[in-house]
């Protein structure tokens, strides 16, 4: 189980910063906007402890003025006097309990209100943080998502945002009151008695030792219970999101017994991590105790030596239990702001990401081009040592219909990537319109385009609003004829909802095929210049597919396009076909000059119909 409290996070295994002085100044620069509001805070915070610490003394005073009124009236009984009730001034005592309430209280909305201005600003700094972030992932080139996970992204846009957001929140204000606190316990002991305060603070190295022993190592424990936990958080999602398969090949037993062993590791390496924090707390109070009886002893013979009132001893008692828990606070915080620092620090490494850059190249643009698209002596590589694509040339006229076939890793994506100038080349030129793209902004080249992918992809919303993004300013009936066109308008209108339908997260609530055919009415709506498909009815049946194709033919019409093809059956009326093996396009022509010639493409495509199962 979670342990919670002062010492909750003590030994646990954080992430370390790499450079944490330089990361903590730079967070600081996104606090300084707010910079005297959070001066605000810290004078609220230190009022409020200031308030606190003082509180214990004056209300000693009532203590010792008790005490003095009973010892009063002992000696004047003990000297013959007749008592009615024992002269203890209970008007100053009602003073001194007023005091001490008023003091409570303001100290109460002080905290109150640094909770309430903190809270504000956190979450402003983090709103800064986040909108930076985010514009930032705008504007990153697409290498850095091919390169980074999208767990990896999401966490570091949620889980590390949120660490900072909780640590400036109640943290930040920790640190000075702990501080505050310390000090100020530290001098109002020495007030009272030096010799009291002195025994006290030999339980301080006493509590390090205990901490710094203690804390090592659970935090080994804690790092293998988090490994556990990955591991057995894999075997769950492995063993659900494959439950299919696993019932299909009757390996439910196996599956049972594969979580029986994760979850044993787990909660061994748990057990053990819970046991050894859980002994700093226990030891910190033994410590403090040993103090606590200490000075009781000692203040005790003071009291009856005269040295010391009552009240005094009973307000030192209560320092030595408020002494230790600043150590123990700053303690803890230590690795809450090490774990913040770190979670900055993963932030602002995508902050510092190279961005895109608008290029420009001096390639002359031609007025009147003869061809839409023109690659001429492109070279390309995804890094600089090796190169995919060494010398590319190809014309691509308004109208033409491009089929793209080869084997995987032959290049294909590399071309559909290059032509949306997701990657921009290393030599040559690449023109559109007789322009080279890299002279142009890379929406400009990217209005001329839609993709219809193998993958679709669909946001949690609408239906109606699913299509429309393929152009914002689209009218009602053009959606519409866009689902017509595509063949989706049917499907969507037996829906109960219709076009109001939310797609879930995944888009999970209808079929793979229905979603493949709202990414084409998406298509159809965007009315591009130029289209790219990568086998955009594969998940489709075949009389569905037919009828995709018929619109498609109307689509493409006087349309620039570019088909991946997998099947090629499907793209035998194609204009062009580039026939592409290790990055170089090998062969070029119809379908029937392909086959004719007898080489890689009639190969290719004879091996679809005389080799069963292949794809």
């Amino acid at each position: 189980m979670p342990q919670h409290g002062p010492a909750a996070n003590l030994g646990k295994g954080t992430e370390k910063p790499k450079n944490f002085w330089q990361t903590a100044w730079r967070l600081c620069k996104y606090m300084a906007p707010w910079k005297w509001f959070l001066f605000t805070v810290f004078a609220f915070a230190i009022g409020s402890v200031i308030f606190q610490i003082v509180s214990p003394k004056i209300l000693g005073e009532a203590t010792t003025t008790i005490f003095s009124g009973l010892l009063k009236g002992y000696h004047e009984i003990k000297a013959g006097q007749h008592l009615t009730r024992f002269p203890i001034n209970f008007t100053k005592i009602k003073d001194i309990l007023l005091t001490v309430g008023i003091m409570y209280l303001v100290s109460a909305v002080l905290s109150f209100f640094q909770q309430l201005i903190m809270a504000n600003i956190s979450q402003k700094i983090v709103y800064r943080l986040r909108a930076d972030m985010k514009a930032k992932l705008q504007r990153l080139p697409i290498v850095y998502y091919d390169t980074h996970s999208n767990g990896d992204i999401m966490s570091r846009a949620i889980n590390d945002m949120d660490n900072i957001a909780g640590t400036l929140q109640q943290s930040l204000a920790q640190i000075v009151t702990s501080a505050v606190t310390f000090v100020g316990v530290l001098f109002m002991m020495l007030t009272i008695s030096w010799e009291m305060t002195l025994i006290a603070c030999i339980t301080v190295p006493l509590g390090i030792i205990v901490i710094a022993t203690v804390a090592p190592r659970s935090q080994k424990y804690f790092a293998a219970q988090q490994k556990s936990l990955g591991l057995l958080n894999d075997q769950v999602e492995e063993s659900f999101s494959g439950h299919t398969v696993v019932k299909t090949f009757n390996r439910e037993e196996s599956s049972i017994t594969a979580f029986k062993k994760q979850n044993q590791n787990y909660y061994r390496s748990s057990w053990k991590a819970q046991f050894i924090s859980g002994l700093i707390m226990p030891l910190m109070n033994f410590v403090s105790n040993i103090g606590y009886v200490c000075v009781a002893v000692v203040g005790g013979l003071k009291v009856a030596n005269g040295r010391l009132t009552l009240g005094d001893v009973q307000a030192f008692l209560q320092y030595v239990n408020q002494f230790t828990q600043p150590i123990t606070q700053l303690a803890n915080l230590a690795n809450t702001i090490q774990a913040t620092i770190a979670s900055a620090e993963r932030i602002f490494e995508v902050l510092d990401e190279p961005e895109m850059q608008q290029t420009s190249v001096s390639v002359t643009d031609q007025p009147q081009p003869t061809a839409k698209i023109e690659f001429d002596h492109v070279a390309f590589g995804y890094d600089q040592k090796e190169l995919l694509i060494k010398d590319m040339n190809l014309k691509v006229t308004s109208g033409e219909k491009i089929a793209i076939v080869g084997p995987t890793g032959a290049g294909k994506t590399t071309l559909i990537n290059l032509l949306e100038r997701f990657y921009d080349i290393k030599d040559g030129s690449l023109k559109l319109d007789g322009v080279d793209t890299r002279n142009l902004k890379r929406a400009q080249v990217r209005a001329h385009f839609a993709m219809v992918l193998q993958d679709t992809w669909l946001f949690t919303g609408s239906i109606y609003d699913n299509i429309k993004y393929g152009r914002e300013n689209a009218t009602e009936a053009e959606i519409y004829q866009a689902a017509k066109a595509a063949h989706a308008d049917t499907f969507i209108r037996q829906l109960p909802q219709g076009y109001a339908t939310v797609l879930n997260e995944e888009a999970s609530n209808i079929s793979q095929g229905q979603r493949q055919l709202l990414t084409i009415a998406r298509a159809f709506l965007a009315d591009p210049e130029i289209l790219i498909l990568d086998e955009a009815t594969s998940s489709v049946d075949t009389r569905t597919e037919i009828l995709i194709q018929h619109a498609m033919d109307r689509l493409l019409k006087d349309r620039t396009s570019f088909v991946v093809a997998h099947r090629l059956s499907t793209i035998r009326d194609a204009d062009k076909i580039l026939v592409m093996n290790h990055g170089s396009i090998i062969e070029t022509g119809n379908h029937e000059s392909l086959m004719a010639a007898k080489g890689f493409y009639a190969d290719l495509y004879n091996s679809q119909f005389t080799a069963p199962g292949t794809v």
